[in-house]
């Protein structure tokens, strides 16, 4: 959530549950009551903010942003999953003789 606020200047609910549907190519499909819950923590914790607004068919949207302290928890956050990543790669590819 916090990369792809990252990468946009604003972004609502729906918006970021298709993003991920696209970007994780089908594997994932998050449901409102997924995230929701996930961007009030976030914004109780200060990574991101929000704002009502309308949207083009009238109706009230929440548009979250990511704030400076969420880019510094996105950077930790990318930095622990490089390292899972590498360690995952690693484990995957080791041949133990164990006999």
């Amino acid at each position: 959530i916090l990369a792809i606020l990252d990468k946009r200047r604003e972004s609502y609910g729906y918006e970021i549950i298709q993003l991920v549907t696209v970007l994780s190519q089908d594997a994932f499909h998050w449901k409102d009551g997924m995230l929701y819950p996930v961007l009030h923590r976030m914004e109780k914790e200060g990574l991101v903010t929000s704002r009502w607004d309308l949207a083009e068919n009238g109706r009230k949207r929440k548009y979250y942003q990511i704030t400076e302290e969420g880019r510094v928890a996105l950077a930790q956050l990318k930095q622990y999953w490089e390292h899972a990543n590498t360690t995952m790669n690693r484990a995957w590819k080791l041949e133990l003789n164990l006999t």
